[in-house]
């Protein structure tokens, strides 16, 4: 049995992130996306998850007390990243066993396949230097324009209004819950007061995210 690299603690926080076995799809369509959107929300929670949960509006389901504080994240095709600290001992554990379990069923239930969707465990990594911290609200909110420019970041983006335009539409992370006036449903998933105040509005937000694509965010929409 293969033994975590990475102990959470309380107070700290952690990338979490996973991809399909053998690199495979793990998010067929947008109904795919917005399960997986839905259980962000709804297994976050001490509670039992029931599947009329899922089927009602999620956004009303009571929490009562939630098992981890999530600050970004984002869905690929073939894999997912989410930044998140604990609420409680044992909760980024108890959080990400209950959405892999969840998602697992689902998908395979829809798909009628057998065995391991994921490959293996989740993967974390401790954002122990505040730097890094910051870093990864940036990685993980860029990781859509590989979707458009697989090699941006080695060769640099060539079309960077194509690029910000896709940012703009991609629905499938936090993105939007951050560089957007008006906030939509998704948002009850983030827990922005639960950490360090970067971006306390939309322009330094903008600022520090397109910085790593060398684009001017006082002409974004």
């Amino acid at each position: 049995m293969s033994i975590r690299k990475v102990n959470f603690a309380l107070g700290e926080y952690y990338h979490i992130y996973n991809r399909g076995n053998s690199k495979q799809v793990i998010f067929k369509n947008k109904i795919d996306y917005q399960r997986f959107i839905y259980l962000l929300f709804l297994c976050n929670s001490l509670k039992n998850l029931r599947v009329n949960d899922i089927s009602r509006d999620f956004f009303n389901f009571d929490q009562e007390k939630q098992l981890v504080s999530i600050g970004a994240w984002v869905l690929m095709p073939n894999h997912f990243h989410i930044l998140l600290t604990e609420k409680m001992e044992g909760g980024i554990s108890k959080f990400m066993q209950k959405l892999s379990t969840a998602y697992s069923m689902y998908f395979n239930s829809k798909y009628k396949r057998t065995g391991s969707l994921f490959e293996g465990k989740f993967k974390s990594e401790h954002a122990e230097t505040d730097r890094y911290l910051k870093y990864l609200f940036s990685y993980i909110h860029l990781n859509p324009v590989k979707l458009v420019q697989a090699d941006w970041k080695k060769a640099g983006i060539k079309n960077k209004k194509q690029a910000i335009n896709f940012l703009s539409n991609y629905k499938y992370s936090s993105f939007l819950d951050y560089s957007v006036l008006k906030s939509r449903p998704e948002f009850a998933i983030l827990d922005k007061e639960s950490f360090p105040r970067y971006f306390p509005n939309r322009e330094k937000f903008l600022k520090e995210i397109f910085e790593w694509l060398s684009y001017n965010s006082s002409e974004y929409p």
